[in-house]
């Protein structure tokens, strides 16, 4: 639980003051998604202005990737990760035709129907600039979604939709030889990961957590007790799972042993929804997901919480010791940390000024600098670390 005797850190620089608060900052490249935010229509007439970008983490080179991807007036790209070694990026790219937008907005639901909804993944080697898609390769899917590097590149994780069925599947790098690995029988699948040693994987399927081999075989559910389960992710030692659980809209992190047992609470969230707005007009999907994450070592994890008003940032202890590592204005709201590969700085959004900024922060000392520099209806969402060149996170 948190405790209201918890360190806290006071951080009401404007974002132009942090920007020049501190030139000893770092170099590593951060990749993210740039959008307008308040444009009228609902939710397509905004994500469709969604666009791939790179950034040093300390406010320069930036770099919008992927452009020819952007091919049509309803298409835009996704920045959503990283390989292993950081030579490459992973790069979503999707298109929805207006007249399904126009349907979704006013039933309040997606139609994610084949000739309605295009979602691929593609590889972008940093050195040739050459996007690859892989999950338009023996294609299996028209929305192919959730791609991720398997441990000792081994191979590519995903989740196509299957008749409107989201499903874990493996392929090869180069993308043939796609495989489901969901088990008989499985449901809706979604946060698919693999354990560090690649020996195991975890999804939430229909809301509950699963824990299973990897070829899909032993699949194995984690009783917690509660309707709502989601975003599970493995330690860095693959001994832990953490995922949060509750009932929609008001749910807490959770961790349990990769042997299923072992599950507890780690934090109360103080009712924070779990999801934070990343549009300034009406988004009938409430919104992107503010799951909690492993810090490098895997002996704490960054979450954001409901302080008042306010979502703030913490840090937590395996034993529930909490830091409020943010204390901002009334009506602030963060998302989306991520720690760096050293574990030494954490990247992260917040709406300090009205505005969806990317920050840095420093977490020997908790100053934090702006990144970027939106103007009034544009955002920046969903950063993501680039490992290091050894391939160690």
């Amino acid at each position: 639980m948190y405790r209201a005797g918890a360190t806290s850190v006071v951080i009401a620089l404007t974002c132009a003051a942090l920007a020049k608060a501190d030139d000893n900052w770092p170099k590593n490249l951060i990749g993210y998604t740039e959008l307008q935010t308040n444009l009228p229509g609902g939710r397509h007439a905004n994500v469709r202005t969604m666009r791939a970008v790179v950034i040093s983490a300390d406010g320069s080179r930036r770099q919008l990737l992927a452009e020819e991807l952007v091919d049509k007036p309803d298409a835009w790209t996704q920045f959503v990760g990283w390989s292993p070694d950081g030579k490459t990026a992973i790069i979503h790219r999707g298109w929805q035709s207006p007249e399904n937008a126009r349907w979704e907005e006013e039933h309040k639901q997606f139609r994610m129907e084949r000739g309605q909804w295009l979602l691929d993944a593609y590889l972008l080697d940093l050195s040739t600039k050459k996007p690859i898609n892989v999950t338009g390769v023996e294609r299996v899917s028209h929305y192919n979604g959730g791609l991720f590097f398997l441990p000792d590149g081994r191979g590519l994780g995903f989740t196509p939709l299957i008749n409107g069925v989201s499903k874990p599947f493996v392929m090869d790098l180069d993308g043939r030889n796609k495989k489901d690995v969901s088990g008989k029988g499985a449901g809706f699948a979604y946060g698919y990961g693999a354990s560090p040693d690649g020996k195991l994987i975890s999804y939430h399927e229909n809301y509950q957590i699963f824990i299973a081999n990897s070829d899909g075989s032993g699949k194995k559910r984690i009783d917690t007790g509660n309707p709502f389960n989601f975003g599970p992710s493995w330690s860095p030692d693959g001994k832990w799972l953490l995922f949060v659980s509750g009932v929609h809209g008001r749910s807490n992190p959770y961790i349990v042993g990769r042997d299923g047992t072992g599950f507890r609470k780690l934090v109360d969230l103080n009712g924070y929804q779990g999801w934070v707005q990343f549009l300034d007009v009406p988004d009938f999907h409430q919104g992107s997901s503010d799951t909690p994450v492993w810090s490098v070592d895997g002996k704490t994890v960054f979450y954001t919480a409901k302080i008042g008003s306010n979502v703030e940032l913490f840090q937590i202890t395996l034993d529930g010791k909490a830091s409020q590592l943010t204390k901002t204005r009334a009506g602030t709201l963060h998302y989306h940390p991520q720690p760096s590969p050293d574990g030494a700085w954490l990247a992260y959004g917040s709406n300090r000024e009205g505005v969806r900024q990317l920050f840095v922060m420093r977490l020997a000392d908790h100053a934090a600098k702006c990144i970027t520099t939106l103007s009034h209806g544009r955002g920046a969402m969903w950063p993501h670390w680039q490992p290091q060149s050894d391939g160690k996170k």
